[in-house]
Order: structure tokens, then C-alpha cells, then sequence
């Protein structure tokens, strides 16, 4: 794969782990029956894998590492995969500081890339994926789970990607993925979907290559957001701009996100996560109570007047 397409399958993943295209190193993300209970970083490993562990043991490990000396005494913990960790508020900041150093960033790219990536490609060469979007695909399968199982059963319903040929199967896949995550016991995997819908609509466009540009949940991804650039967001016109609520499963986007930022920026405090949450409910109807506005949670044109959007 060409640099730039590589950059862009990982971008996909971004977005969907931490609702960034290039990433948030700092990212903690602890939800409520997570089986992998405490997460981190731009592809958010967990505590309960034993792999933020890893990630942390290689962190310390680099000497020019800014919170090395800090991280060092929670190293134990951490081997030990202490759930305590989970709601030890000390940590998760520290975790969150650590994601501006520079240091925790590259460290973090190559273990991610050492832990998911090159796995990915292995998988891929095994069953002979080779454009991006497959390998973008099979990328989020490692790093989402259950890979081989999903892999396993597309090839009993719909045979081998030799047979049916690579656009085929993966469209296949993506199909038998979306059905697991739809109805699997587990609520929170029920919602995300959303990653299967929106490798759907690229397959839709044709774009095996990953060609440039291309828009990803509200995200515009161009060349000058793979080399590091602000991303853009994807506006719907003032008429099909979409009413936010709190749905289940939770509204995910660039226009959640641009609520958020305005409601940090008017002095509310929240997590500009992209996800239209209960905490991120509560807060617009505080700003709509402080506003004389009708208090129902909802942001539709007067609400977003009123936070200047």
C-alpha cells in the first residue's frame, strides 16, 4: 500500500475510535459494561486485555518519555489488569496528560502499528485482500475483535474470497459484520454499527483505492488531513441539518462534535467526543434553560442560533 492510503485506512479507524481523523493520544474512555473496562490512546487499547500495560511498560521504557518516572509506580497495577484502575482519577489524568507528549505519541503509533497493523496485513496477504478499503476493513476487524470468526462464517455462507473474487467478499463481510454487531447481546457493540455503515457507503462509491477525497461519518479526509491538516467537517444545508436528541443508539458526527465545541466555548463543561451522550442531553438543556429556551435536550435551528452555529 501507498504511504497516503495507509494514512487514510488508519484515519477510518481514527474516526471511529476516537472521533478523530488523525487520533487522540490521550483519549480515556471508560463505559459502562465494557468487558475490556478502561481504554486509552488513538486506537484505545484496554486495561483488561493487559495491553495498556504493554503500551505503558514501553512508554516508560523510553527515557526521554516526559511522565515515565509517574507511570512507573502504576506498572504493577497494570500488569496485574487491577480494575481498580478503572475509577483511579489520578491516572486518567495522567493517561490524558501523557497524549500531548510527543513521546507517548510515537510510542503509541508504533505499538498500535506492531499490535493491529501488521497483523492486518498478514491477515490480509493469508485470504488475498489487496486493496485499501479491504485492508481498511480487516484493519478495524483486528482492532474492533472477532476478526477470525466473522471471516470464518463469511466464507461458510458465502464461500472464499478466491471464489467470489475481493470486491465481492469484503462487501460480503462487511454484511455479515453489520448483522453480528446488530444483534450481538452486548449493547454496547450494538452500537457501533455505525463503522459498518460507513465502510457500506464507501463500498457504495467504489472506493477500493481509498481515493482522495473521501467523507467518513461527517469527516472530509483530503491529503492535507493525512499529513497532519485540520479536518473538515461535512455540513448538511440549513434544511437537512439533522435534529439531535438522545437516541439509541447514540448520534455519532462532525455536527455533534461542532455542538459540543460551542457549548465548551460558552463555558459548559463536556467531553467533545463526537457522541451525543446523556451527559452531552443534559448539558443543552442547561444551556437552554440559561437561554429561555425551550429545556427538551434537542438541538434544532434555535438551539443551534443560540450557540451561534
Amino acid at each position: 500500500m501507498l504511504d497516503l492510503q495507509k494514512a487514510a485506512a488508519l484515519a477510518i479507524v481514527n474516526i471511529f475510535e476516537t472521533g478523530r481523523p488523525q487520533g487522540e493520544y490521550g483519549k480515556v474512555t471508560l463505559l459502562e459494561n465494557d468487558p475490556g473496562h478502561l481504554t486509552y490512546g488513538r486506537s484505545q487499547t484496554t486495561l483488561a486485555s493487559g495491553n495498556l500495560y504493554l503500551l505503558i511498560r514501553d512508554y516508560c521504557g523510553n527515557s526521554d518519555s516526559q511522565f515515565g518516572g509517574e507511570f512507573k509506580a502504576y506498572l504493577d497495577r497494570l500488569e496485574d489488569k487491577d480494575l481498580s484502575l478503572d475509577k483511579d482519577f489520578a491516572f486518567r489524568n495522567l493517561l490524558r496528560e501523557a497524549g500531548d507528549d510527543p513521546i507517548m505519541q510515537s510510542v503509541q503509533d508504533e505499538f498500535f502499528d506492531r499490535a493491529y497493523w501488521v497483523p492486518a496485513i498478514k491477515s490480509c496477504e493469508y485470504i488475498g485482500v489487496e486493496s485499501a478499503l479491504g485492508t481498511a476493513v480487516v484493519y478495524d476487524s483486528r482492532i474492533h475483535g472477532s476478526w477470525h470468526r466473522r471471516r470464518d462464517e463469511t466464507i461458510a455462507k458465502y464461500k472464499s474470497l478466491a471464489e467470489i473474487g475481493e470486491q465481492g467478499w469484503i462487501a460480503k463481510y462487511v454484511a455479515v459484520r453489520d448483522n453480528w454487531l446488530r444483534n450481538h447481546p452486548n449493547q454496547l457493540l450494538r452500537k457501533t454499527v455505525y463503522r459498518m455503515e460507513a465502510f457500506r457507503k464507501l463500498i457504495d462509491e467504489n472506493r477500493w483505492e481509498l481515493e482522495l477525497p473521501f467523507a467518513v461519518r461527517s469527516f472530509q479526509i483530503t491529503e492535507d488531513v493525512l499529513r497532519g491538516g485540520a479536518a473538515e467537517t461535512v455540513r448538511a444545508s440549513a434544511a437537512e441539518e439533522r435534529l439531535l436528541s438522545l437516541r439509541n443508539p447514540y448520534l455519532r458526527g462532525g455536527d455533534v462534535r461542532e455542538v459540543q465545541e460551542k457549548l465548551l466555548e460558552n463555558g459548559y463543561q463536556l467531553d467533545a467526543n463526537g457522541v451525543f451522550g446523556p451527559g452531552t442531553r443534559d448539558v443543552v438543556i442547561k444551556f437552554q434553560k440559561d437561554n429561555d429556551l425551550q429545556p427538551d435536550g434537542m438541538v434544532g435551528n434555535a438551539t443551534r442560533a443560540s450557540l451561534g452555529l
